[in-house]
């Protein structure tokens, strides 16, 4: 574990870790929101708002809500919990951004097939695809911006499409970043997408980056709806984890437990957590960038989560840190 950097004194988040900010016992914002929400958010009138909210749109539409989807345990569990919890009629949108796992499409099937929901998913041109990789990479060292975007901004289209206006997505950024605070209210919109998902790079920046390689038309999936459409559809865009109290590790239990879901050992993650970033077989080069760019990863986001939750010690994460982080891949190694 690196000892240059200045960490948390509870949870180890190094001070690389975007939005943080230390208080006078050098304790991290993330840390304290994560007090908050155990302390002092009263659930049951968030779990009223949240029946308030289904309520308000049920059998309006062809769809009660929009589902966005990758597989992966927080979107799965979002889908279980809405319609087992509230029977709702969902229409689960998946963006394919090119390196699903193949377990985690078996995994998807069985899901799907248990709950009985309707599937759109979206596979988008993969020389297009290939060329926002490159240029991101060299841009921000990060060459995940199509799947970044994408994800969030084509079910909105989705939405648009078929005039379904409530959209739920599964976690609040609160439990991992201080974007937005576990006091506020947080709507996955435009803004939240420009300071949170896109790396500062629109899809009109990539149409001038790219020039004359690209049909400016093959972005739409990466370009957030305009407003005034959003507007007219009476949109709501919400994370289920504001209404809910987030708990990882029991909802993985739960999906695996009742819908067959499966986790994976996905590169330089911990066996403990073969729940988490099953989604992308790129996922162990990508945190081995972080790595480089930030002297910390997946390692030490899980400890910190699980430190913070009260499920380990810090010495606990220490030693997780130390077994695990910033090794090389692999992947890399051949």
């Amino acid at each position: 574990m690196s000892t240059e950097l200045r960490r948390c004194t509870k949870c180890l988040l190094p001070e690389t870790h975007e939005t943080i900010m230390f208080d006078e016992d050098g304790v991290c914002n993330i840390c304290r929101q994560i007090e908050f929400k155990e302390g002092k958010i009263d659930w049951a009138a968030r779990k009223e708002e949240l029946t308030a909210l289904i309520e308000e749109h049920r059998g309006k539409y062809d769809y009660d809500c929009i589902i966005p989807f990758s597989g992966g345990k927080d979107s799965t569990w979002t889908l279980y919990y809405l319609m087992k919890e509230y029977k709702i009629k969902p229409l689960v949108v998946r963006f394919d951004h090119g390196f699903l796992r193949p377990g985690l499409n078996e995994s998807t099937i069985r899901v799907l097939r248990h709950m009985g929901a309707d599937f759109h998913t979206f596979t988008p041109n993969w020389k297009l695809v290939q060329k926002l990789m490159l240029q991101s990479f060299l841009e921000k060292g990060d060459f995940c911006w199509h799947c970044h975007t994408g994800i969030f901004s084509y079910p909105m289209w989705v939405a648009l499409r078929y005039k379904v206006p409530l959209i739920f997505w599964g976690e609040p950024s609160a439990e991992y970043t201080s974007y937005f605070s576990y006091d506020q209210e947080e709507t996955v919109d435009e803004k939240r997408f420009n300071r949170y998902v896109n790396l500062g790079i629109t899809a009109l920046d990539m149409a001038v980056r790219l020039g004359g390689e690209i049909d400016e038309r093959d972005l739409k999936p990466y370009t957030y709806p305009p407003l005034k459409e959003l507007r007219g559809l009476n949109y709501r865009s919400v994370c289920l984890g504001s209404y809910i109290p987030w708990n990882v590790k029991e909802q993985s239990r739960i999906i695996m437990e009742e819908l067959g879901w499966e986790g994976a050992p996905v590169e330089n993650v911990p066996p403990e957590y073969s729940y988490e970033k099953v989604e992308c077989y790129m996922q162990g080069v990508r945190d081995f960038i972080k790595y480089i760019k930030r002297g910390y990863t997946r390692p030490t986001h899980l400890a910190s989560i699980d430190i913070r939750h009260g499920r380990k010690t810090r010495e606990e994460g220490e030693q997780l840190i130390e077994q695990f982080e910033g090794k090389t891949p692999p992947s890399l190694q051949m």
